[in-house]
Parts: structure tokens; sequence; C-alpha cells
């Protein structure tokens, strides 16, 4: 095998991982927001448990990109092309921390009566994880338009993160029993928020990818 394909090769294989990675982590996403809707304990306990598998992931992703920048010597555009495998793979496995915090606070909340309707929330996830979807796909089809898409969905995450923290918050002075779990769902909107957020950094890598230029797509 001649050195260019074995260099194909290999960083094919970084880049399957790495979707593999970003499959699992919006699966764990999904999951938490359901243990969320549906209080369902287990679940929630499920997605905790299961990310030690993604960070193995990440941790093998570094490694594999490390051991093909030490036998390969990339240069120019395929040392890009590693260098944003890694940053991808670092999003991803913050959007994965995010999901477990989403876990951990449907936890907190237990089967206590949910204070308010979650359709909102849900519905910001939603947005939030078609986001994770795009800026992945833009990521392996190498898409800018996809990405500028994606992140152009943003600032419809933020509009709707600012809703919901004011609605939440006047909650609590007629409900100062529920205080606790309306801080919890705060925090839910928070951890969405960020997801789309990593999703955005992305989108961002995706452009860098392409195009050599750093960019803020928020701009």
């Amino acid at each position: 095998m001649s050195t260019r394909s074995n260099f194909d090769n290999n960083l094919k294989q970084l880049n399957e991982l790495l979707l593999n990675m970003a499959s699992q982590t919006e699966k764990a996403i999904k999951e938490a927001m359901l243990a969320l809707i549906n209080q369902d304990m287990e679940q929630a306990k499920a997605v905790i448990d299961g990310d030690n598998e993604i960070d193995d992931m990440e941790h093998e992703i570094h490694d594999k990109a490390l051991l093909l920048i030490a036998r390969e010597s990339p240069v120019a555009t395929d040392l890009r092309k590693i260098n944003v495998a890694l940053k991808v793979s670092s999003e991803v496995e913050r959007m994965a921390d995010m999901a477990v915090n989403i876990a951990k606070s449907a936890i907190h909340i237990g089967r206590e009566k949910h204070i308010t309707e979650i359709v909102d929330i849900h519905k910001m996830m939603e947005i939030a994880l078609e986001m994770v979807t795009e800026s992945i796909t833009a990521f392996y089809s190498e898409d800018i338009s996809l990405a500028q898409r994606c992140a152009k969905r943003d600032d419809q995450v933020d509009k709707m993160f600012g809703s919901l923290i004011q609605e939440l918050l006047s909650f609590i002075p007629h409900n100062p029993n529920s205080t606790n779990q309306i801080i919890q769902l705060a925090f839910v909107c928070r951890f969405i928020e960020r997801i789309a957020d990593h999703s955005t950094n992305i989108a961002e890598n995706v452009v860098y990818l392409v195009t050599g230029e750093r960019i803020n797509l928020n701009d």
C-alpha cells in the first residue's frame, strides 16, 4: 500500500471512530431528555453509566491521531484534517457531558410532579439535536453551507433559553417548595444551550477544515 493510501485509510478509520462517538453521544442526549420527561430514574442512571464508554472513545481517537502524526508526518491540509478531528472529538465529548448533566438533573428532580410542562424545553432540545446532526454531517461531508445553516440555529436556541429562564424563575415566588425543581430545570435549559454552542463550534471547525480560515459564525 502506498504512503498516500495508507494515510487515507488511517484517517478514514479515525473519522469512522469519531462518527461512532458522535452517534453514541446523540443517543445519550436523547435518552437523558426522555429520562427527564418521563421521570425515568433507571434511564437517567444508564446515561450516566454510559459516559465512560464515550470518554474511552475520545481517548482512542486522540491516541490514533497522535500515532498518525508520528508515523505519517502529515503536512498542510492533511495535518489540518487531523487537527480538526481532534477538536471535533473534544466538542462531542463535552456534549456527552451535557447529557450526563441533564440525567443528573432528572435524578435530582426525581418523581416530584413537574411544576410546568416540559414541552418548550423539549422543543429547544429538538433544535439543539438538529444542530448536532447538521454539524457532524457537515464535518463528514465538508459542507460549508450546512455548517453555516447549523450555526444560524444557535440564535433561536439562545432566544428560547432566555425566555425559558425568565419563565422558570418567575415560578419561584409562588412555588417556594418547588425551588429545587425549578433550578434544576433552569440548569437543563443551560445544558441544552451549551449543546447548541458545541455544535456551532464544530460548524466553525468545518469552515476551517475546508478553507483554512477561522471565523466566528455567530457574528
